[in-house]
């Protein structure tokens, strides 16, 4: 008859030691804690720095332009002299040019996004428009200048004319308007597409009805930013040939023009100091325009997210 194993002692059970955390582990976290800080210092340093700098730019703008900045000087045309200059037949001008801009890249640029985002799919035609867009948004802008001056000025015969200016700065926004026009798309729901193909909607009436109202905002921003930076440009203007000294409004797309950036170009490149007091002066005229441009798509995306 078999007999039962003899009772193994009690052993007593383990008890786990103290947590005690490393010095090593604790030093690690002080050098963490350490460069984290130095580093928020860094950053808020610059950018002090660059507010200062901008301050300081700004303040000797003012001082210079402030005085020149009156009716005579908005509603004269420019001329030889600082006393009488004006900054009429460049206000003009930058309006007239940017019409044309916002005429030629702003349909083809919301349509282009359209396609691409909502019918083109995921294919290799779709992926090889989409590189070359998002590379086209980083070439510098007197390439587009060029490519102006090339096609616009010489091939199609506009010569150098408000028509060569906005076409020119149309192709320079036009990747930045599609971007920011796919990005806003991308931004609406896919539910709120299907549900409205469960209710019985074509595509097209999705995109017109639905996700174009919530996509707005976004839209606008990006068009409006865009052109407020087509406004800022002078390098592409310059090298398709625009005249620096025009004492004439223009009254036609064939009409030669000058734009703001170009003015200012003009009077600063002037030995006299009375010309860098009125460029300071236009300098005030163009950052008062784009800062309503941006307040203006502040507003507007404002006010089309609270109607949604």
């Amino acid at each position: 008859m078999a007999t039962a194993p003899a009772p193994l002692p009690d052993s007593p059970s383990p008890v786990p030691p103290k947590y005690q955390p490393l010095a090593s582990s604790s030093t690690h976290l002080r050098r963490r804690k350490l460069a984290s800080t130095l580093f928020y210092l860094l950053c808020f340093g610059v950018t002090l720095l660059s507010f200062f700098l901008l301050a300081w730019i700004m303040s000797g703008i003012f001082k210079q332009g402030i005085p020149y900045l009156n009716q005579q000087f908005l509603t004269s045309f420019p001329s030889r002299f600082a006393e009488q200059a004006g900054i009429k037949s460049a206000l003009y001008g930058s309006v007239y040019v940017l019409c044309v801009t916002a005429v030629f890249a702003i349909p083809v640029g919301i349509g282009a996004a359209i396609f691409l985002q909502e019918y083109a799919g995921d294919n290799r035609f779709a992926r090889f428009v989409q590189v070359n867009i998002a590379n086209l948004a980083g070439v510098p802008s007197i390439v587009y200048g060029i490519l102006g001056l090339a096609l616009f000025v010489r091939a199609l015969g506009f010569e150098r004319s408000v028509l060569s200016g906005g076409l020119t700065l149309g192709l320079l926004v036009l990747p930045i308007i599609i971007i920011a026009t796919q990005e806003a798309l991308r931004g609406v729901p896919n539910s709120l597409r299907h549900g409205s193909y469960a209710l019985g909607a074509s595509k097209w009436q999705t995109i017109r009805r639905q996700v174009l109202p919530i996509a707005m905002p976004g839209i606008l921003t990006g068009i409006i930013l865009s052109i407020s930076r087509a406004m800022g440009e002078t390098a592409p203007l310059i090298m398709m040939g625009a005249l620096t000294y025009v004492a004439f409004v223009p009254r036609g797309l064939r009409d030669g023009f000058t734009t703001l950036p170009i003015q200012v170009f003009n009077w600063t490149s002037r030995p006299q100091v009375e010309f860098q007091a009125i460029a300071a002066a236009g300098i005030i005229v163009l950052m008062t325009v784009l800062l309503s441009l941006n307040a203006l798509a502040i507003f507007l995306r404002y006010r089309y997210n609270s109607r949604l």
